[in-house]
């Protein structure tokens, strides 16, 4: 089975194109057990999730994702980046607007080409919801800003958004500190999310650039997150820490991010193409 290994900022991932219908049938009816095997960095090829290259009645082009774990999440920001790179590059559509269904909505992407090279992609990422039934979080109030939360008797102040996926966003001091990977674990299978969490921890640098780190529901510590920069910009506006424009550090690179006065999060940044070869099922 043949497919491509792309990257944005680091967050990585496993490409398979079932536009070909010649292909599709070579792929196991158990996607999840695919991604796991697939997703193995010992045993597999390694990455943080497997995304499917799919037909849409609803848009021209529909995206499936699978976490290493075979869960299936409703959006990745980085992965929707490389899909549009992958279909233009490959000679799929020569549109320059795409629209791709998730499972998060269908989202609109806008490619900036260097020749015949997509160089930056923007995705129109939509309105991000805040009341505690979209996201979904189990919370007195019907927005969570703010608010506290105790984690094995230490107390977080997380704000909660989602961007066609659940985020919890912590804004920390210094991220040197802070145990991404136990206290993201501990937060991404807390009783009050229960469809759990993607964490975001956050340091503020100025009014236009925060610095980030992240757990992943269901893939664990990543390089970067799309939809989680994009939930840390809203966090960071909702908590008057930044301005509606700013930068997003992520270990992976760096990510620009717009909250307009539409109502819409728009997210630049870069994909790139790893390799390709072939899996043996």
């Amino acid at each position: 089975m043949k497919f491509i290994k792309m990257h944005g900022l680091g967050n990585d991932f496993v490409f398979i194109d079932l536009i070909d219908s010649g292909i599709s049938k070579e792929i196991p009816k158990d996607l999840p057990e695919l991604a796991r095997k697939m997703c193995d960095r010992h045993f597999g090829i390694g990455a943080d999730g497997l995304i499917l290259v799919l037909p849409s009645k609803k848009a021209d082009f529909r995206m499936r994702i699978f976490n290493p774990d075979g869960s299936e999440p409703e959006m990745c920001g980085n992965a929707i980046r490389c899909f549009a790179k992958y279909v233009y590059e490959k000679g799929i559509t020569s549109k320059k607007e795409i629209s791709i269904e998730t499972l998060g909505g269908i989202k609109v992407v806008t490619l900036k080409l260097a020749g015949d090279k997509v160089e930056m992609v923007t995705v129109d990422m939509g309105i991000p919801a805040l009341s505690k039934e979209d996201i979904p979080v189990i919370w007195d109030n019907d927005r969570v800003i703010d608010g506290r939360l105790d984690v094995n008797g230490t107390t977080f102040n997380i704000t909660c958004v989602s961007m066609g996926n659940p985020h919890a966003v912590i804004f920390v001091e210094n991220l040197e500190e802070i145990n991404v990977e136990e206290v993201g674990s501990i937060i991404e299978t807390h009783p009050i999310f229960p469809k759990k969490t993607n964490v975001e921890f956050i340091q503020v640098l100025s009014e236009n650039e925060i610095r980030m780190k992240v757990w992943e529901r269901g893939a664990g510590v990543t390089l970067a997150c799309g939809t989680g920069a994009c939930a840390s910009t809203v966090a960071s506006i909702l908590n008057k820490k930044t301005g509606r424009s700013i930068w997003v550090h992520l270990d992976g690179g760096d990510l620009f991010i717009e909250w307009k006065e539409d109502g819409h999060v728009y997210m630049s940044g870069p994909a790139t193409e790893v390799f390709e070869g072939e899996f043996l099922l």
